[in-house]
Formats: C-alpha cells, sequence, structure tokens
C-alpha cells in the first residue's frame, strides 16, 4: 500500500518560469495589478508553494495609458517620507502617472506581495514600460489576454 499522504512541495529551481506581455491600454490599475500580483506569485499553477517563488515573469507596455476609476486620478495620494523634518511628500495620481507611469504600477503591485525577501525577489520579475516596445522579445513572452 503507498503512502499518499505526503504534500507536495515545488522547488524553485524545477518549476518552468514563462513570460507573459501585458498590453494595459484602458486597464484599471487595481484590478490590472491583482492580477500581476497573482502571476508573478505563482497562485495560478497547481504547484503554487507559499514560501517559494513559482510565479512566471510579467512584461507590462504601455503603461501610462492605465486609468483610475472615480476620482481617484485627482485624489488617489502617493506619499514618501525622507525621514528630516518637514520631509512629506505628496502626489496626485494625476501628477505621478504623468512623470513616472512605471511608478504607478509597481506601487499598486508591491502592496499586494509579500513583505519580506520573497516578495522583493518576485517583485524583480516584473518589467513595467511606458511605451509599446519592451526589450525581452528574446525570451519569447506570450500575449496575456487578462479578463475582468
Amino acid at each position: 500500500m503507498l503512502k499518499s499522504d505526503k504534500s507536495f512541495m515545488a522547488k524553485e529551481n524545477e518549476v518552468e518560469k514563462k513570460w507573459y506581455v501585458v498590453d494595459a491600454t484602458d486597464l484599471v490599475v487595481g484590478r490590472l495589478a491583482s492580477e500581476i500580483a497573482i502571476r508573478l506569485r505563482g497562485k495560478h499553477k497547481p504547484i503554487f508553494t507559499p514560501h517559494n517563488d513559482t510565479g512566471d515573469f510579467i512584461v507590462v507596455v504601455n503603461a501610462d495609458k492605465v486609468r483610475f476609476t472615480g476620482n481617484k486620478l485627482q485624489d488617489k495620494l502617493y506619499t514618501r517620507y525622507s525621514g528630516f523634518i518637514g520631509g512629506l511628500k505628496q502626489a496626485a495620481a494625476k501628477t505621478v502617472l504623468a512623470a513616472k507611469p512605471r511608478q504607478v504600477l509597481v506601487s499598486a503591485v508591491k502592496g499586494m506581495l509579500p513583505k519580506n525577501s520573497l516578495g522583493r525577489r518576485q517583485l524583480k520579475k516584473l518589467k513595467i514600460y511606458a511605451g509599446s516596445d519592451h526589450p525581452h522579445s528574446a525570451q519569447k513572452p506570450v500575449k496575456l489576454e487578462l479578463k475582468f
């Protein structure tokens, strides 16, 4: 009789990591970020193991064409603090999207990943570009169709 009560744990070096490309044109930031976070962690795979990186690489193009719902474009604030007195800086989403479109998506996805060394490694698998071109064609990324 075989013992079948053992749990399967995927090993990081045995997992096949695929490359996907996502066109962010007219996609809502939060919904897009949650799908990206799921793919970066590997939760869409049946071999998902929480303490190992089983996720895929994501290339996002047209990040400057994402959209916000409601009044978030004017009301949402991105805050950073220098550590000095009076060093609190705030910028509206409209300003940040115009100046650094990549930062909007990085901030949204980073908040949905684990806050530890594994989360930081998973975030490095996210490649974001404001335009429609990317330098990852050698990896042969597959177009990812997202349905919201």
